[in-house]
């Protein structure tokens, strides 16, 4: 083939920087519609989900991929066993947590976990995610792990590990209604590095590492965190305005706005603001965040009217974490609790196929004589 026919070729299709629109892979574990605004999870829609546990999102994120059928009820007792088996493999590896951030940490701690796609082990990961997180946390501040209690369900022994006490009925169901909302949102980038390493057989605790590698940057899993230091940059309730108007002219994002599949509002953060509507706050926080919203969408409208920014699931998320008692730093990591059931369920679905993910790439560079 000639140097000018070689050109040919290889210009012949048309780049999609970032694979916008490109079809990787076939799933029916869940369906984003960025212009309808609606989040489909395994054949439900986000809104009729809000109310379930997080373990019948598992129940329905992991049909059809167990060797035995698991209902919620069976998935709730192997998460608490499987808190507990993760446990007892973390202790010996605590002392190598020093200097390394939450997520680096979680990362070295899931890193440590055997290799296997089976199901058994998507239970482990699941599990081993808030155990890790929690005692991260409480290591960073001198304070030793909390034992898991398996008699409990997955959100409430999450809280009890990260605070040592029992939380209230509210801020359980606020997590459960987090990590339900957060459970997977198709082929984001962390879950599309999970199925790319399934699909090499490399093992389950391998994808998900990646998986977390891929959340741990900032333009996919570290926004919610400073949607707090915006609220505190803000402090008042008279200063809204003015720091809005300010940080749009020097031409700044405001954060949890805007999304890069959403055109219209996020449907993750309606579910979110429900929750947050549903928790007894006394510090007035909600109440000042919720004006900040509206102030924001109202700026955001005004001086961007060709750009569709909308709350995004970042908002409400901030909220969240922060009123169940999470500090900022360990957000990625309990964002990485919710997703771990998506990574999962899309490690084993990808394992079904039996077929390595290898697409082509455009060769742009100089030809040789």
């Amino acid at each position: 083939m000639t140097k000018t026919a070689t050109a040919a070729v290889l210009t012949a299709t048309p780049s999609a920087p970032g694979l916008d629109d490109v079809i990787a892979a076939e799933t029916r574990l869940s369906h984003v519609d960025g212009q309808a605004g609606e989040l489909i999870i395994a054949g439900h829609r986000l809104a009729d989900l809000a109310a379930s546990s997080f373990e019948e999102v598992l129940a329905l994120l992991w049909r059809d991929f167990l060797p035995e059928p698991m209902d919620a009820a069976a998935i709730r007792i192997a998460l608490g066993k499987a808190r507990q088996k993760t446990f007892d493999l973390m202790q010996p590896l605590l002392p190598g947590l020093r200097g390394l951030s939450p997520v680096e940490a979680l990362r070295l701690l899931l890193s440590a976990l055997p290799d296997d796609a089976r199901a058994p082990h998507a239970v482990l990961a699941v599990a081993a995610v808030p155990v890790f997180t929690a005692a991260i946390t409480r290591h960073a501040k001198g304070l030793a792990p909390v034992p898991p209690d398996a008699s409990r369900g997955h959100s409430e022994d999450f809280l009890r590990m990260l605070r040592n006490e029992q939380s209230a009925p509210d801020k359980v169901r606020a997590l459960d209604t987090y990590l339900v909302t957060v459970s997977d949102h198709g082929l984001n980038a962390s879950t599309f590095t999970a199925r790319v390493i399934a699909s090499t057989k490399a093992g389950m605790f391998s994808s998900v590492v990646g998986g977390l590698c891929a959340l741990k940057g900032p333009l996919h899993g570290g926004a919610p965190g400073p949607v707090l230091d915006m609220l505190d940059a803000i402090g008042s309730e008279r200063n809204i305005l003015p720091w809005l108007e300010d940080s749009l002219a020097r031409g700044e994002r405001l954060m949890g706005f805007g999304h890069r599949i959403y055109r219209v509002r996020d449907p993750r953060a309606d579910v979110l603001k429900g929750a947050v509507a549903a928790l007894q706050d006394g510090s007035g926080r909600i109440a000042f965040a919720a004006r900040v919203e509206a102030e924001a969408l109202r700026l955001l409208k005004e001086k961007k009217p060709l750009r569709p920014l909308e709350t995004n699931v970042e908002f409400y998320t901030a909220l969240v974490l922060e009123a169940v008692g999470f500090p900022r730093d360990s957000f990625t990591n309990v964002f990485a609790a919710g997703r771990m059931a998506g990574w999962t369920g899309h490690v084993l679905e990808q394992e079904q196929t039996g077929r390595l993910i290898r697409p082509q790439s455009r060769y742009i560079g100089v030809m040789p004589d």
